[in-house]
């Protein structure tokens, strides 16, 4: 987003989402690395004691104290991110409830907030509060739910740490659900997006169709936005300068384009002053509205179109280029880019054109096996993360086996490239056109991802023992979220099963179902063997033909 136009709260709120999602993936390594030298210590120690159970998970942070007083064996090594052991429970307790407020009170307020068009901020905060009430009750509807299953339950007590595990367990619960769809997704079609990329065929095909697509949103965008300024025109030359809705009808102006302001006041001198029916406040504040909302699609869909002429441009020129004889790159239209020092002096024209010609190819392909190789292995011990004896999950294996050698650099990388694997990217359009909605979008949902992200994590390498029931010691980030045997219906049955479903779903991503459902509803989408896409395709390569030509 534009930092000169976006709302301050909107800038704070998104950033402290993201950073605190980043946060927990660059320090959850670390806590597994602290867990595995504890027990290290404890299984090692002179005087053995009984390990915590995983259902007093209390116990886990009070027994941290004890470790520290164990004479320390020299098998075990101290890992060279040390942390003390009252330093991390403090620091997943702030974290994890500020993202938890974020996403689940603040974020979806802020996100109102920002679309309305009322033009004072108690009237904003207003709105705001009833259009999240149905938002808010759904959740409490939950919460209420599942508190009513515990207190019928006959082994358990409400307790304050009850209250919370069941907070805990429905976020991450919602979250689970949304993460093995985007998993089931993203695991096939990345690897299979970077393999396809090797081909310049294909990318050019692919721009193509993105470009008539682009076309037909771009030319609905300009006449949405032609339509609403014509309303805000009506409205400027029927409210007088001397009138109390004066300044609402300003405050529309300053979101209009330059150029329709300019043509507005000039029609407005022009005028014989005819008099037209003067709005309401409530019709202003829904002008309001629909100003901000055409005037951001309009920018988007322009910058979103400028980028895919460049990149058809440069594909074409790419296409033309094989078949050169100097092996130098030449481009149609160079941009301002081009006459930088990279360039000028690493990425010449000669480097430039081995490497799509030559080296791309080979490249991509490669980094496509090795992506398609991390996702099976990811598929694979997704579904068998359950199993102990054996342990079948892959990244269990290969946390056991750095365990063993107290290889706590290993141990923090391959929990950080297993978080590299599972992220996936969230779209944000370029060019500070990103509205306030999208980026708080974007934070909200990193927010509810990131933790059943980590649980999830957790229970592939058999580091929680809600779901492995093995006797171990809990990570620090295992305690704050509480025994998630309160819920036994989703400890015993949803988190160990419901993984499971990512294997179908890769195979549906596999074979496009998802997309070829989208094309019958009506949302094209880009199949190879359609025939409404090979006429996009054509359609965007007349387009293409005809901007070059301007």
């Amino acid at each position: 987003g534009d930092l000169q136009k976006q709302q301050r709260l909107v800038l704070l709120g998104t950033l402290l989402s993201w950073y605190l999602c980043f946060l927990i993936v660059f320090i959850l390594p670390l806590d597994v690395s602290m867990t595995i030298y504890k027990q290290c210590i404890l299984d090692n120690a002179d005087h053995p004691t009984p390990v915590t159970q995983a259902g007093h998970h209390n116990l886990t942070e009070s027994r941290s104290s004890d470790y520290s007083l164990v004479s320390v064996p020299n098998v075990c090594e101290k890992p060279w991110s040390y942390i003390p052991d009252d330093i991390l429970p403090v620091f997943w307790r702030v974290v994890y409830w500020t993202s938890q407020f974020l996403t689940w009170l603040l974020l979806p307020f802020m996100q109102s907030y920002a679309q309305l068009g009322a033009f004072s901020r108690v009237g904003k905060i207003k709105t705001a509060l009833v259009e999240n009430a149905i938002y808010y009750g759904t959740y409490l509807l939950i919460f209420i739910s599942l508190i009513i299953y515990v207190a019928a339950h006959p082994q358990w007590q409400l307790t304050w740490t009850e209250f919370q595990t069941i907070g805990n367990t429905a976020a991450n619960t919602w979250g689970l659900f949304l993460l093995v769809l985007l998993l089931g997704y993203g695991l096939v079609d990345i690897p299979r997006s970077y393999w396809l990329s090797s081909y310049h065929s294909y990318l050019l095909a692919k721009t193509y169709f993105k470009s008539a697509k682009m076309a037909t949103e771009k030319a609905a965008a300009e006449e949405n936005l032609a339509d609403v300024m014509e309303e805000v025109a009506t409205v400027h030359e029927s409210v007088r300068y001397n009138h109390n809705l004066r300044k609402c009808v300003d405050t529309i102006l300053t979101k209009c384009p330059t150029e329709y302001q300019e043509e507005m006041r000039r029609n407005v001198k022009s005028s014989h002053g005819e008099q037209n029916v003067l709005p309401s406040k409530r019709s202003l504040i829904k002008l309001h509205k629909k100003v901000i909302s055409a005037v951001q699609r309009h920018g988007q869909t322009r910058v979103q179109w400028s980028i895919l002429l460049e990149q058809a441009f440069y594909l074409e020129d790419v296409a033309k280029s094989q078949s050169s004889l100097t092996r130098q790159f030449i481009h149609s239209f160079p941009s301002a880019q081009h006459h930088g020092w990279l360039h000028r002096f690493i990425y010449i024209p000669s480097v430039e054109w081995y490497w799509e010609c030559v080296v791309r190819q080979g490249f991509y392909r490669l980094l496509a096996v090795l992506l398609c190789l991390l996702s099976a292995a990811v598929v694979w011990s997704e579904c068998t993360f359950f199993s102990t004896h054996p342990v079948l999950s892959l990244f269990a294996v290969f946390i056991q086996m750095a365990e063993k050698q107290h290889n706590y650099i290993c141990i923090e990388m391959a929990c950080f490239i297993m978080f590299r694997i599972r992220v996936f990217n969230y779209y944000l359009v370029p060019h500070h056109q990103t509205d306030a909605y999208s980026l708080q979008f974007s934070g909200m949902l990193f927010c509810r991802l990131t933790p059943p992200l980590c649980l999830s994590f957790l229970g592939l390498i058999h580091m929680d023992s809600a779901i492995s029931y093995q006797d171990r010691i809990q990570t620090s980030y295992t305690s704050i979220m509480g025994s998630m045997r309160v819920l036994s219906f989703i400890s015993d049955g949803f988190y160990i099963y419901y993984p499971m479903l990512v294997l179908l779903l890769c195979f549906a991503t596999y074979y496009n179902l998802g997309s070829r459902c989208l094309n019958l509803l009506g949302f094209q989408q880009y199949i190879t063997d359609d025939d409404l896409t090979s006429d996009l395709v054509d359609e965007g390569e007349e387009l293409i033909r005809r901007e070059r030509r301007k």
